[in-house]
């Protein structure tokens, strides 16, 4: 199954010591994406912030090797995320409530942390 990560998908490892991608393959997903916007908000970030916020945005730099990136979207975020969501008939990594509720309207099945420990389907 497809999986997109959003941005702050990619924080959760150093912000709740979570691993994305064995929690993401747990519940069946084994393709991993992320668009071109997203690697531009993490690289914002890396510039921006200072201290864990920094460096969990160079730790999620990091991990994004280990995903299929999409060039071809271009525009806010969250708007191509769920463009490429609906596209790809793809699920969506975030913890964003305003795209998550986003997503929901569109019947696009979404993953966020709970518990602080583990992901789950929304």
């Amino acid at each position: 199954m497809k999986v997109i990560i959003d941005t702050n998908g990619f924080m959760i490892p150093v912000q709740f010591g979570v691993d994305i991608f064995e929690e993401l393959k747990r519940l069946g997903f084994d393709e991993f994406f992320v668009p071109e916007a997203v690697v531009f908000e993490i690289e914002k970030l890396i510039k921006r912030e200072r201290g864990s916020n920094r460096a969990a945005a160079k730790v999620a730099r990091s991990m994004m090797d280990r995903c299929e990136r999409i060039t071809a979207a271009t525009g806010p975020a969250d708007d191509v995320i769920l463009r490429l969501a609906k596209e790809m008939e793809a699920a969506v990594l975030t913890n964003d409530i305003g795209l998550k509720r986003r997503l929901a309207e569109e019947g696009i099945q979404t993953i966020s942390l709970r518990q602080k420990n583990k992901l789950d389907f929304v």
